[in-house]
């Protein structure tokens, strides 16, 4: 024979079923974080390692112009080089030009002050020290 449970124990009956699913989207939820986690970090390191390897190749590069330029310094062609198998590296070094200077903003030049009589400017610094 089944006995019906009281109130309070169907209540907690069910309470725990309910902390079991409600458990199981606490896991589900942590779960989708630490995703989110892993990959805002493996997002920077991948960016850190991207920096670190664009350094090294450029570092490359420039010793490779430099080692280029010695030669081409030290009485080597182009066309010689290119020859014996060195060609022109990928990334030659620019010379840098210098931005030709710009000319002040161009705005028209006020119009000069229109002389006036020696007596205006009297009276003009006359009514300057009786506002003083």
């Amino acid at each position: 024979m089944a006995t019906t449970p009281t109130p309070e124990e169907a209540i907690d009956r069910a309470k725990r079923v309910l902390d079991d699913r409600i458990d199981t989207i606490r896991q589900a939820v942590e779960a989708r974080q630490h995703v989110a986690d892993v990959r805002e970090e493996t997002d920077r390191e991948r960016a850190e390692l991207e920096a670190r390897i664009a350094q090294r190749v450029g570092d490359a590069e420039r010793a490779d112009v430099k080692a280029y330029n010695a030669a081409v310094s030290a009485g080597w062609s182009a066309d010689e080089l290119r020859k014996i198998g060195l060609p022109e590296p990928d990334k030659k070094a620019r010379t840098r030009r210098r931005a030709a200077r710009k000319p002040a903003a161009s705005r028209p030049a006020p119009p000069a002050p229109e002389p006036t009589a020696p007596s205006d400017d009297r009276s003009a610094v006359e009514g300057d020290q009786d506002a003083a």
